[in-house]
């Protein structure tokens, strides 16, 4: 079967409409950003809903967690329904379902309201998301211009996380936080319509080429459970959080035996023969982890302890998109272009580590200038170096029939990496500050030693990915 490398370069045509590569991937942006800012953009409004709903501090995670569990847990299963049905018209239909609970959760006067808006907001954002990657490769398959879309659509993706966080803020201080939802409506909107028009339309392979309903009832569960267990762990007792770990493994186990045995499976394991896809997955969980990490922490270090108001937190927090965008934009492309996916891929890795690192020694009595602001540019050009690179290095071996099953895995392993980055590192920062604490410590210097040991475990981590890159991931290019 040949590759996605081998397609035909010349623009889809229907009916004598010729359809723009260059649009399309506007359009699939915009989707994009709309699903990545609302995963970061309630980060700083959340003591915000604490407030005006009365969410006790273990009922206020749901407010995450309720959006994470069906988004992580879907994203493998709608990348191959997206493959079967059409990834446009899984595409546009995820798009749909965001938007509408975009508005409940914005309507929202109650907790159980809010939470079960933004678990159907994790299912549309799972559907919408799955599919981009697939479709990209798709639509660029010529190496250079691949290489230049998926630095813009990393530039989208890493600047609307970063942008999210200035977003919460800002909306959250001016308007209140149900606009931080609401938002979505007109955005939602107008990117169906644009989907709809731009878009070219896909034939799928039929819901009978290939739909393995009992291996996607197992891989469905065990990925929900993934998430729930990582999102929970320092709410629960540790004999409960193993005995679920357990389940869930044993829940990947029986999946891997099906898709062995099925006639038309879900995933196919062929896949994990790639060296580089399975490799730059493994990569991404650690890479993403950490960062993930650094964006949460990070902005409760600059609240709690340099205090910082909403608004605030936010404006620090915006150089990291500014750069993200610039050098993804203008440089990434061409710089993979003349070293490598894997040099690139490495060298930022180097430079995520290096702003960890220094951000494990912010104090107590810092300052965002001195201490915060160089690390955080040094990670965001560290991001934008790595993640283009790590992009192009995971979906260059996938065929197009598995364009987006590997596109869904990639986007899982995300959400996988950022979960267990964010369960690991503020389960070490609580476990810290309450030890110092409890020995009469202050609380300022409690709560900046446990956010330093969050951060150099974060260092550790994308170390981590550093070697493993190097040793998985050596250049062919």
């Amino acid at each position: 079967m040949p590759t996605l490398c081998d397609l035909s370069e010349s623009p889809p045509r229907e009916l004598g409409r010729t359809y723009s590569r260059w649009a399309s991937l506007a359009v699939l942006c915009a989707g994009t950003l709309m699903t990545i800012l609302d995963g970061n953009i309630v980060t700083v409004a959340m003591p915000a809903i604490r407030s005006d709903l009365g969410f006790s501090g273990p009922g206020l995670a749901w407010v995450v967690n309720a959006y994470l569990i069906p988004f992580g847990g879907l994203l493998l299963l709608v990348g191959r329904l997206g493959d079967l049905v059409g990834r446009k018209r899984m595409f546009t239909a995820g798009l749909a379902v965001f938007t509408a609970a975009s508005v409940l959760c914005g309507i929202s006067t109650g907790q159980g309201t809010l939470i079960a808006a933004r678990a159907v907001q994790g299912v549309g954002g799972a559907m919408a998301s799955a599919v981009v990657l697939g479709m990209l490769v798709s639509l660029f398959p010529e190496p250079r211009e691949q290489a230049r879309a998926i630095a813009v659509f990393s530039a989208v993706g890493a600047g609307g996380g970063a942008l999210g966080t200035f977003l919460g803020g800002a909306l959250t201080q001016a308007l209140g936080w149900h606009w931080i939802f609401l938002i979505n409506l007109p955005i939602g909107i107008v990117a169906w319509l644009a989907a709809v028009r731009v878009l070219a339309p896909e034939q799928g392979a039929g819901l009978g080429g290939g739909a393995d309903y009992p291996g996607a009832a197992l891989i469905t569960g065990a990925l929900m459970l993934t998430v729930y267990v990582i999102v929970g762990t320092g709410d629960r007792p540790l004999t409960t959080t193993l005995s679920l770990a357990a389940l869930a493994l044993a829940l990947f186990t029986a999946f891997t035996v099906r898709q062995a045995r099925a006639a038309r499976p879900l995933l196919r394991l062929r896949l994990f023969r790639s060296r580089l896809l399975t490799g730059a997955n493994a990569v991404q969980i650690l890479m993403i982890g950490a960062m993930f990490g650094f964006q949460f922490i990070g902005a409760l270090y600059v609240q709690r302890v340099l205090g910082f108001s909403e608004l605030l937190t936010g404006t620090a927090f915006l150089p990291a998109p500014v750069v993200i965008g610039v050098l993804m934009l203008g440089l990434s492309a061409r710089t993979i272009g003349r070293f490598g996916a894997y040099r690139v891929l490495l060298a930022g890795l180097v430079l995520i580590v290096a702003g960890m690192a220094l951000l494990g020694r912010a104090p107590a009595d810092g300052s965002y200038v001195t201490d915060v602001l160089p690390p955080l540019l040094l990670l965001a050009t560290g991001f934008a170096a790595a993640m283009p690179a790590l992009t192009g290095l995971a979906m260059s071996g996938a065929r197009e029939e598995d364009a987006g099953l590997a596109s869904g895995l990639f986007n899982t392993t995300q959400v996988v990496g950022g979960s267990l980055g964010l369960a690991v590192l503020s389960t070490l920062a609580a476990g810290r500050t309450e030890g110092l604490l409890d020995r009469g410590a202050e609380l300022i210097p409690s709560t900046a030693a446990g956010y330093q040991l969050a951060f150099r475990t974060g260092a550790l981590i994308a170390a981590g990915a550093l070697v493993l890159a190097a040793t998985a991931l050596r250049s062919r290019d």
